[in-house]
């Protein structure tokens, strides 16, 4: 993983410094609240119901087992002993002090942790597959451009006032975990007929009040020229953006008013303008960062055999792992989502277990999925019944990987001052609802997906059922989605119709649900059935 040079760690420490000072001086009555309310957002602090919201970046989820550690630390002495993971492959932290923040920052700052890109109008955290450089699907690591990019625009002029909040999303994989074609640019590694690596570009995606999906500007474009496209995209989203309008901002919107053929046309000929003006970094600072992307020093020769006499462990192998390219190795996804917990949280000691784990067991690494899951990345199978034993004794050891339980949610009303609902408790209730782990897994792959609002931080367009949190006249109400995939096969859920209670759309999820096992195929997923069948028998089972 990339590690800070000097310049790089004098950058994240001049920051720190600068917010401690303008901390001071708003607690000192110098500024107002709308003076300093910018300044915060852009070290990643949020003023929400109750208290402040810290956000932390991971690029491109990945950290090593001292930032776990910090995590850990700074969770249990400044916040109430737990951090929550978000669908931006973030971390925040519910209750923190404002006089407190900048020394959190700093403690950050020591294992090259910061809150830069985590809000405001800038690019936003760069993400990324989480089993990038360890799996056996991809064609390379994508991380390496990732970093580059994330390097080159963070405080480039040219990106620092942007229109509105741009995200990036990058994987090497056919099969897409990194759900790219939700993002305003996805770009996904590939080779062409001559063997050079470029990438396949996907622009005008994104969720919220007005859902889009990507789509492809271009087929391949090669990786040396990367910033060079990525510049021209963003050059004609800065030039035509309704800056007068906030719900029209974002660059979905302009592509959806241009026409894909006629956005595609303008950054074709941005592009070839930009392409001779030398604004690509030089290789060698690619190969610079590629070179601590390298592949960790696998060992050889190892066993591929399982031990599975223990029907428990067995079962956690089947459905947690995935597979590694190394022989011997696999790659171990870590619940979050426990059926009495909240989606995405960890404690401050599970934080400490993960990371003394990822030293141990997983060639000191830890990544962290769109998902609200965690992964530890290289694994020797001949380990996995020790880490499989740590992460059970430490609460860690859910089998529901992609299953009815393995809801994504944002934190919603109970902590969100923009949300409508809550997101936490309809998530628990439904994970309740189906914690029989033998129907869980009759149920097959099924992604629920619940957000407190029309943001769309829970990712509800993309669920195979998706929930959204309304406000109707006061009353808490949730919106049914159906039919929608971040995956490769992305689909926008659709509205089933009139929203529900609390207690109401948990019963409809059920009949939804129910109506799909009365209607399925062999081999059928929900997804599956519900593209096969339609919204009908669906809507005639939940509304009768």
């Amino acid at each position: 993983m990339y590690r800070y040079d000097q310049y790089d760690q004098q950058i994240v420490d001049a920051r720190v410094e600068e917010f401690r000072d303008q901390v001071q001086r708003r607690i000192a009555g110098h500024m107002t609240e709308d003076q300093f309310k910018p300044l915060r957002l852009k070290n990643g602090l949020y003023l929400q119901l109750h208290a402040y919201m810290l956000r932390i970046a991971i690029p491109y989820g990945t950290l090593n087992p001292d930032q776990v550690r910090m995590l850990g630390h700074v969770a249990r002495t400044y916040d109430r002993g737990y951090g929550h993971f978000t669908t931006r492959q973030n971390i925040q932290f519910h209750w923190i002090k404002l006089e407190q923040t900048p020394d959190i920052l700093a403690e950050f700052a020591k294992v090259q942790l910061h809150a830069i890109q985590t809000s405001g109008e800038s690019i936003r955290n760069i993400s990324a597959d989480h089993y990038a450089g360890a799996a056996a699907d991809e064609i390379a690591d994508p991380r390496p451009w990732a970093e580059l990019l994330r390097q080159v625009t963070t405080f480039h002029p040219e990106f620092s006032y942007l229109p509105r909040k741009f995200k990036f999303a990058f994987t090497a994989a056919p099969g897409d975990r990194a759900a790219i074609r939700w993002h305003d640019v996805g770009l996904r590694l590939v080779r062409n007929e001559a063997g050079e690596e470029g990438f396949e570009i996907y622009a005008g995606g994104g969720m919220g009040r007005t859902p889009f999906i990507a789509e492809l500007i271009r087929a391949f474009c090669p990786a040396d020229r990367l910033f060079s496209y990525c510049q021209a995209i963003l050059r004609v989203w800065n030039r035509h953006a309704r800056r007068d309008n906030i719900h029209k901002q974002r660059m979905k919107i302009l592509v959806h008013e241009l026409g894909v053929e006629e956005f595609t046309r303008q950054v074709e000929e941005e592009y070839a303008h930009i392409a001779t003006l030398g604004t690509d970094p030089p290789r060698a600072e690619f190969d610079r960062i590629a070179a601590y992307f390298a592949p960790p020093a696998f060992e050889t020769g190892l066993s591929e055999e399982i031990d599975r006499t223990d029907p428990d462990f067995a079962l956690w192998v089947d459905r947690q792992l995935a597979e590694h390219k190394a022989p011997g190795y696999a790659i171990v996804n870590i619940s979050l989502k426990a059926i009495a917990g909240i989606g995405g949280d960890i404690t401050a000691d599970q934080l400490d277990v993960v990371a003394d784990l990822a030293e141990r067991y997983s060639l000191g690494e830890v990544r962290v999925a769109h998902t609200q899951n965690i992964v530890l990345p290289h694994v020797r199978k001949a380990d996995l019944p020790a880490v499989w034993q740590a992460l059970d004794a430490a609460g860690l050891g859910d089998v529901n990987l992609d299953l009815v339980t393995d809801i994504i949610s944002c934190p919603g009303l109970d902590y969100c001052s923009l949300a409508n609902a809550r997101s936490t408790p309809v998530a628990q209730k439904i994970a309740q609802r189906f914690a029989d782990i033998e129907r869980q897994q009759d149920l097959g792959e099924l992604k629920i997906k619940i957000s407190g609002c029309i943001n769309a931080c829970g990712h509800h367009h993309a669920g195979h059922i998706g929930i959204l949190g309304v406000d109707r006249k006061g009353t808490e109400n949730y919106q049914l989605l159906l039919g929608g995939s971040g995956a490769e096969d992305t689909t926008l859920a659709k509205i089933t119709g009139p929203g529900f209670d609390e207690d109401g759309v948990v019963d409809a999820v059920e009949k939804a649900i129910e109506t799909y096992r009365s209607l399925r195929t062999d081999g059928e997923r929900f997804l599956d059935t519900y593209r096969r069948v339609g919204m009908e028998p669906f809507k005639e089972a939940i509304y009768g």
